[in-house]
C-alpha cells in the first residue's frame, strides 16, 4: 500500500454528510410512500403479477433507504473508515429501486 492509498482510507467524511444522508433517505423514503398511495394500493380488485412485482421492487427499496440512517450512524474505530461510502450505496439502491416502481406501473 502506497502513501497516497493510505492518506486515501484515512481520508473522513465531509461534515454535514451524516446529515445529508439521513434527510435525503427519509425524503426519498416519503416520496415512495407517496407513490404507493397515488398509486392505488388500497384499491379493490385482483391483483396483476405485475402490481405483485411493483411492491416486491418497492418494499426492496424501502429496505435500503431504511437501512442508510442504520448504517451511516454505526459506530467505528478512529482508525476504519467511515460508513459514508456504503450508506451512499444503499441510498442510491434504494432510489433507484423505487423508480423502477414507478417506471413499472408508468410503462407496464
Amino acid at each position: 500500500m502506497n502513501s497516497q492509498t493510505r492518506e486515501k482510507s484515512n481520508m473522513r467524511a465531509p461534515t454535514g454528510s451524516v446529515t445529508g444522508l439521513c434527510s435525503a433517505s427519509a425524503t426519498m423514503f416519503a416520496v415512495g410512500m407517496a407513490f404507493l398511495g397515488y398509486w392505488g394500493v388500497y384499491e379493490q380488485g385482483r391483483w396483476s403479477p405485475i402490481d405483485y412485482l411493483v411492491m416486491v421492487v418497492a418494499i426492496l427499496g424501502f429496505a435500503a433507504l431504511g437501512c442508510v440512517p442504520w448504517i451511516v450512524t454505526t459506530p467505528v474505530a478512529e482508525e476504519e473508515a467511515d460508513k459514508v461510502a456504503v450508506a451512499r450505496r444503499a441510498m442510491a439502491l434504494g432510489t433507484a429501486l423505487i423508480w423502477m416502481a414507478v417506471c413499472i406501473t408508468v410503462f407496464a
